[in-house]
């Protein structure tokens, strides 16, 4: 009888461990899948004004977001429905509402502040692509998109769903600035003719609307340093690092 007990508590004392690692390792391989050589668009950087710093760093778009997405996003921000986000109806939502006697709340009708409905807004759209750094788990990119210029130059606009450092201190700025609280990062990149150039990102600062771009943008992208150095298109035929 006690040889029996002492192989239960064996096996539990085993499985109760193994079973929080398998969990743990599930979680962050939904953040790690496997590298895709055919993505839309890949590029490599090395990070600065970081702790962290150089570190590489490599992105991968899967593709552009569409604009029904972007709309959403904005919607988010600016604090209205959209018609656009997925929901049960807008006959079904406003019959419980006129059953209850008051009409559908708004995020603006409940205090919820830009930053926090989009947060949420990103949390519901789908992945876009992935930044990977020396970090075991990639970001999620839940905004593509770009703005091209008449001299063939580029702004690549991207919006991770968690925020760059969200875990680990890497990602903390060496240099002054106004911090922010936002969950995500908005990330923008400039790059010449040749696809070479630059980005910045919102570790410290205020996001706001950008015209020509219609999404969120860095407010004042001329005063942040630069934290992506040598930002590159990746060459097509350049092997792809496997996470």
């Amino acid at each position: 009888m006690n040889s029996r007990r002492a192989v239960t508590w064996f096996v539990l004392g085993v499985s109760i461990p193994l079973a929080a690692a398998l969990l743990f390792a599930e979680m962050l391989l939904a953040e790690t899948p496997s590298a895709n050589p055919n993505g839309l668009l890949q590029l490599t950087a090395t990070t600065a004004n970081v702790t962290g710093a150089p570190d590489a760093i490599r992105i991968e778009i899967l593709r552009w977001s569409t604009d029904e997405e972007r709309e959403r996003l904005m919607a988010a921000w600016n604090l209205k429905p959209s018609a656009a986000a997925p929901s049960e109806g807008r006959g079904a939502k406003q019959g419980k509402a006129a059953g209850r006697g008051r009409a559908p709340a708004s995020p603006a009708a409940n205090n919820t502040t830009p930053e926090a409905a989009l947060a949420r807004a990103l949390n519901e759209t789908t992945t876009v692509g992935y930044l990977w750094s020396s970090e075991m788990a990639g970001y999620a990119l839940r905004y593509a998109g770009k703005v091209d210029n008449p001299d063939g130059s580029q702004r690549i606009l991207l919006i991770t769903q968690r925020r760059l450092g969200a875990v680990n201190p890497r990602w903390s700025p060496t240099f002054d600035g106004t911090a922010n609280s936002y969950e995500f990062s908005v990330i923008e990149l400039r790059l010449n003719a040749k696809g070479d150039g630059e980005g910045k990102v919102s570790l410290v600062g205020k996001v706001a609307p950008d015209v020509s771009a219609k999404i969120m943008t860095l407010e004042d992208y001329d005063a942040l340093p630069a934290v992506f150095h040598n930002v590159r298109v990746r060459a097509e035929e350049a092997p792809v690092r496997k996470p």
